[in-house]
């Protein structure tokens, strides 16, 4: 991550520096940015926090109990648990909160932590289907078709059934099996307690304080993540002074971030809008809404989804609405295949490298592109069918 982060960035400025990029151009996309860098600079220091604070031990402590011994039963219990909490929340903050639960929870059952933290990142993207609060993407599809929450989930329903079902397939075959786990049950763990009960409450109260806040429509993701993050700080300066450090701060996201923006702004300025316009089509059919689905999740893989998205609602015609929620799977769940598909992976990646949980890239990929590819197609079918019906 090092290395792409450092890449990117230097890309991105070699572009604005040869005048490919027009400097209003990235002053605009720096400018639209600057909140997202303050919810990610933030919301980083809280998980490390809460982390230390033994939060996330808890809780995962709490969900091996409720398995029972049984990996079957723990493996529902988890795609359920970060479904729910991708659908309720958001993609973002399943990759920030619940990643250190899943891998909390490795420890405490004591299996691998690649097949947890797979389920985090895979239902992350794939879960993110059904409201408008699950993922961005997802607000601004509303909008353009004028469909309230209850309407994009009555349309939304069935794609999202199909996405997650196709995603417990892929999860149970290429990590949860038994030749990856390597045992038929596991001891159910004793319930922890904290080392300092003081801190425990203060950052469990600061993530629960986070996760109502950004339920509330008039308060910035930013706002309340900075909030949260400055309420643990604070107890951590009083209670264990020690573990506050530079180090908290996910520089290597800071750096990427900007980068990739810029990279993508400078694609968009040299005729994005008009590429996606050929290849997504005017078809508003059935065969309109597989192609701008694969359109939208092959380039989510090589930019970014929220861009590739932006770029392509612009191009699908006003009136095919089934095409543009085709286009939406597709930079929703397609968008699993490589790191910086999505903000959600990226962040999933971050915490992955915080805890010193290493994932094969080539095994995420490989593994990635047979989840894309069948939750991509089984999603559209299911738009297709019961838009019909």
């Amino acid at each position: 991550m090092d290395w792409l982060a450092g890449g990117v960035l230097a890309l991105g400025l070699l572009l604005l520096a040869c005048g490919l990029l027009p400097a209003h151009a990235a002053g605009s996309a720096m400018q639209r940015i600057a909140p997202l860098l303050a919810f990610l600079g933030t919301v980083i220091v809280l998980a490390e926090l809460t982390t230390a604070a033994e939060v996330f031990d808890v809780v995962a402590a709490r969900v091996a109990r409720a398995g029972r011994g049984s990996y079957a039963r723990l493996f529902v219990l988890c795609v359920v648990f970060a479904s729910v909490t991708t659908i309720t929340l958001n993609l973002d903050t399943t990759a920030v909160l619940l990643t250190p639960v899943m891998l909390a929870l490795a420890v405490r059952v004591g299996i691998a932590a690649v097949p947890l933290a797979m389920t985090t990142v895979w239902l992350a993207n794939t879960a993110s289907l059904l409201l408008p609060v699950s993922n961005l993407t997802n607000l601004l599809a509303a909008d353009r078709v004028a469909l309230s929450p209850t309407g994009l989930a009555a349309r939304m329903w069935a794609p999202q059934l199909a996405s997650v079902l196709v995603t417990m397939g892929c999860l149970w075959l290429f990590y949860w099996r038994r030749g990856r786990r390597g045992a038929d049950v596991y001891v159910p763990p004793v319930a922890p307690r904290p080392r300092d009960p003081v801190l425990f409450r203060v950052c469990a109260l600061a993530c629960t304080g986070f996760l109502l806040a950004i339920l509330v429509d008039a308060v910035a993701l930013w706002v309340a993540s900075a909030a949260a993050t400055a309420l643990a700080v604070v107890a951590f300066a009083v209670r264990r002074r020690s573990v506050l450090r530079l180090s908290l701060v996910p520089w290597r996201l800071l750096v990427l971030v900007p980068g990739l923006f810029l990279v993508v702004e400078t694609v968009n300025v040299h005729g994005l809008h008009e590429l996606l316009a050929r290849a997504v089509g005017t078809d508003g059919g059935t065969a309109g809404a597989f192609r701008a689905a694969a359109v939208g999740g092959g380039l989510a893989n090589v930019l970014n989804n929220l861009p590739v998205y932006l770029a392509g609602e612009a191009a699908v015609p006003l009136g095919n609405h089934q095409q543009l929620l085709a286009l939406l799977i597709g930079t929703n769940v397609g968008s699993v295949i490589t790191p910086w598909a999505s903000l959600a992976t990226l962040l999933w990646f971050e915490r992955c490298h915080a805890q010193g949980v290493r994932v094969s890239l080539g095994r995420f990929m490989a593994t990635g592109a047979v989840l894309a590819a069948g939750a991509l197609a089984a999603s559209v079918a299911a738009l297709v069918a019961t838009g019909a019906a």
